[in-house]
């Protein structure tokens, strides 16, 4: 069973994770400790140190099972199988101990909603044929049309709306995959496939995670009848079905035994049916994706602030704020364009980028962030001010870049290897004799270089190691309440009860500070005449 979950020291909180900071790591851009060019466990476990120094509370690691990498690690083959390019279970197992040596805790993510179709149970779907007990797994369904030649409805993809969610094979059944044709649905109405997930959180926690992220948590549950999709229909047939939330109840009587947390990838407009997974015997936290759109305005944000915390109010639940992730935009390079919020709608190649305003606008949504009430997400190269990288076309691997007919330049750009070294090969991403990384580093991404950042006390790495370091030892930061200040047009103010305060000027023109004993933190360095300039945050003691 690997090793024994860790006894817990009765002087930490329970509650850890209600104001944690939390860093995701996509391991295949993280560090390579083997050569190869791709990321691996032992290129983190060497960079633990590093991790420790920035001073974070656990680590999200993306897949790492073994899969063919179809959509980055999300079309899952075998969860109980590290990928061999990343490592072995017994790695894994290192990993999260040493890094909870050093007082951090790990994350896993598990993809609920389907898995690789090198999966062994889909090849098994696929040799027993239409109406055999394998296919129940799985949505297989004869066609439409005088031959079956048409897909069983029109549900749109979640990879492209012009995308089919459906392929025929060869026997003449069509298969469901809302996502890319290697990435079949499971049939969550099925004993089995829930019983299966249940045995996989069980092999994790024992290996000692902290906890699990649920990749596309709304999606599990379809209506079985798979009618064809109409606009405003409620309930919806593949999105927020009710049958989640039975299937979540029994995942969190699970985590209550290893005192694990779950939080949720969870897309949903309705703030009421949001609140639903969060209730006290559901998910613990889930992300906070509206914070993460929002363009750089100040009535916007705190509109999205205040939508925030009074949708998890209800259910007593902690928000979560993350600016960036491993889909999105690097916040460098989408706060220095024009329209500075997000969409993957709106996403086309050239669109041009203020990266010095990009970086002003960060080094402050950093601080608001990290102030803002709840735990904080920080993605890997966001401490370095990482802008987003523009991946030649023969280089990108995305299956959202190819789904979209070439259209949508793909999430790659945020996934490129960290630069480490600035005078080593490929900016030390991997040894001295590396090969090429398996995505190509712009020209200047040495300049980023965390051994260039750590000679630099104005670098972003700088920033983020005081601001995480003062946040961790100011109570009154993290999981709490917030009090609005009045403030300038333009500028967000806000107190946290316990002696600190929050002020971002995101306006044109330099705003007043309010009356304070101490600057404790400020994202650029201020003038002597008492004003917060344009694009700029401070932390105060009131």
């Amino acid at each position: 069973m690997g090793q024994p979950t860790p006894a817990r020291n009765p002087e930490e909180r329970d509650d850890w994770w209600r104001s944690a900071v939390i860093y995701q790591v996509y391991v295949r851009s993280f560090a390579d400790g083997d050569g190869d060019g791709t990321g691996d466990l032992a290129g983190v476990r060497a960079r633990l140190p590093y991790l420790a120094e920035l001073g974070v509370d656990a680590l999200w690691f993306n897949p790492w099972y073994l899969s063919p990498m179809v959509d980055g690690g999300y079309d899952v083959t075998d969860y109980r199988v590290i990928d061999p390019a990343f490592g072995t279970v017994a790695e894994a197992e290192k990993l999260i101990a040493e890094a909870r040596a050093l007082g951090i805790r790990t994350i896993v993510d598990i993809v609920p909603n389907h898995v690789s179709d090198q999966h062994a149970w889909f090849r098994a779907a696929l040799d027993a044929g239409p109406g055999s007990p394998e296919r129940q797994l799985f949505h297989f369904r004869p066609g439409r049309g005088e031959n079956g030649e048409l897909p069983p409805n029109d549900w749109p993809s979640q990879f492209s709306p012009t995308a089919s969610t459906w392929t025929r094979v060869a026997d003449g059944e069509w298969y469901l995959h809302l996502f890319a044709p290697q990435q079949p649905d499971l049939n969550w109405a099925h004993p089995a496939v829930r019983q299966e997930h249940e045995d996989i959180l069980r092999f994790w926690f024992d290996r000692g995670v902290a906890g699990v992220r649920i990749d596309s948590a709304a999606l599990l549950a379809k209506d079985p009848e798979l009618p064809d999709f109409v606009e405003g229909t409620d309930p919806h047939p593949f999105i927020d079905r009710d049958e989640l939330h039975g299937i979540y109840r029994s995942w969190r009587s699970i985590a209550d035994e290893y005192g694990g947390i779950f939080v949720g990838e969870v897309w949903l407009p309705d703030s009421e049916r949001f609140a639903r997974y969060l209730r006290s015997d559901e998910l613990h936290t889930a992300f906070n994706l509206s914070f993460l759109s929002c363009p750089w305005d100040a009535d916007r944000l705190r509109t999205v602030i205040d939508e925030t915390l009074a949708e998890h109010a209800p259910v007593g639940a902690p928000a979560t704020w993350v600016l960036c992730n491993h889909d999105i935009t690097r916040t460098v390079t989408r706060y220095g364009r024009a329209d500075s919020g997000f969409s993957f709608a709106a996403k086309e190649f050239g669109t041009p980028s203020d990266l010095a305003l990009g970086t002003r606008r960060a080094r402050a949504a950093a601080l608001l962030t990290l102030a803002l009430p709840g735990s904080v997400y920080v993605y890997q190269g966001e401490e370095l001010g990482l802008p987003e990288a523009e991946v030649p076309l023969d280089r990108i691997q995305d299956p959202m870049h190819f789904r979209s007919g070439g259209v949508d330049p793909g999430r790659d750009g945020c996934r490129v290897p960290l630069p480490w070294v600035a005078s080593a090969p490929y900016a030390g991403f991997g040894t001295e004799a590396a090969a090429e990384p398996w995505l190509p580093q712009p020209a200047d991404w040495s300049s980023y270089a965390v051994d260039r950042q750590d000679r630099d006390p104005d670098s972003m790495l700088a920033l983020y190691r005081a601001a995480l370091a003062l946040r961790r030892a100011t109570p009154a930061f993290g999981d709490g309440p917030l009090h609005w200040l009045p403030a300038a047009p333009g500028v967000l103010a806000f107190e946290r009860p316990g002696g600190a305060a929050c002020v971002v000027n995101l306006g044109d023109t330099p705003a007043p500070l309010p009356a304070h004993r101490e600057l404790l933190l400020s994202s650029t360095p201020l003038p002597p005449d008492g004003t917060l300039p344009p694009d700029t945050a401070a932390w105060l003691s009131p």
